[in-house]
């Protein structure tokens, strides 16, 4: 099994750096789902399976303790870095009142396809969920929500395939696959992203190459912290 790596931890919260390749939690099954799968099947391990195994205070936390226990924010399964997890229901509720506000600032790294005509952006477009399927898309309005994201291109090279560019990402929303959704909407989609991006990948990409590098927010004492994850590509 894949583990997380351990950034911080302390009476009220542990700060974790997702590896690549593990989901955050099992999926939602239904009534009628669960009766079609009758019959034993594996157990995918997930983060939520090492929390629990790690620190079990977390089983009452949250509000879907059962599924998410402690967890606040999800990363993509693909997507590596640093994720928050309470490891109390007081705590649990601080951070999500502090999501809810956008008081949380989270920055990510991606390699994408391309160069950005412009080397820093904003992109501003609502995210709903295409018919028919659950993937995302700028242009559905079926559930659409206002999604925000904000770009800087750090650097550009030239490679197998053509030219790629290093951004550094602000998502001012949360929603879900929103970096994703968002670099492909304006042409640049994030390597490795099977997804939302082109079928054909650079030879040297294994992987989506999204990370979640930073989250930054006042804890509930009033100071001010920045965890970081250094990104593994």
């Amino acid at each position: 099994m894949l583990e997380p790596k351990v950034i911080y931890e302390d009476s009220n919260l542990l700060v974790i750096n997702k590896p690549p390749g593990l989901q955050v939690h099992a999926a939602k099954i239904s009534g009628a789902q669960a009766a079609h799968h009758a019959a034993p099947r594996p157990i995918a391990l997930t983060v939520v399976d090492w929390l629990v195994k790690y620190y079990p205070e977390v089983k009452n936390v949250g509000d879907d303790p059962a599924l998410r226990p402690g967890i606040v924010h999800r990363l993509d399964k693909e997507t590596s870095g640093v994720m928050l997890v309470a490891r109390n229901q007081k705590y649990f509720d601080y951070l999500k009142l502090l999501f809810q506000k956008h008081e949380i600032k989270k920055t990510y790294l991606a390699f994408v396809a391309g160069v950005p005509a412009k080397r820093q952006g904003i992109i501003d477009a609502p995210i709903g969920i295409r018919n028919g399927t659950m993937k995302r898309s700028i242009r559905s309005a079926k559930m659409a929500k206002p999604a925000v994201t904000e770009y800087r291109v750090l650097k550009t090279l030239g490679g197998e395939g053509g030219h790629y560019s290093l951004l550094e990402i602000s998502p001012k929303t949360g929603r879900t696959h929103q970096i994703r959704v968002h670099l492909a909407s304006i042409g640049h989609p994030v390597l490795g992203d099977r997804l939302y991006g082109p079928k054909k990948q650079p030879a040297w990409v294994d992987r989506l190459m999204l990370h979640a590098l930073s989250v930054e927010f006042t804890a509930a004492d009033g100071k001010r912290v920045k965890f970081e994850a250094a990104p593994p590509f």
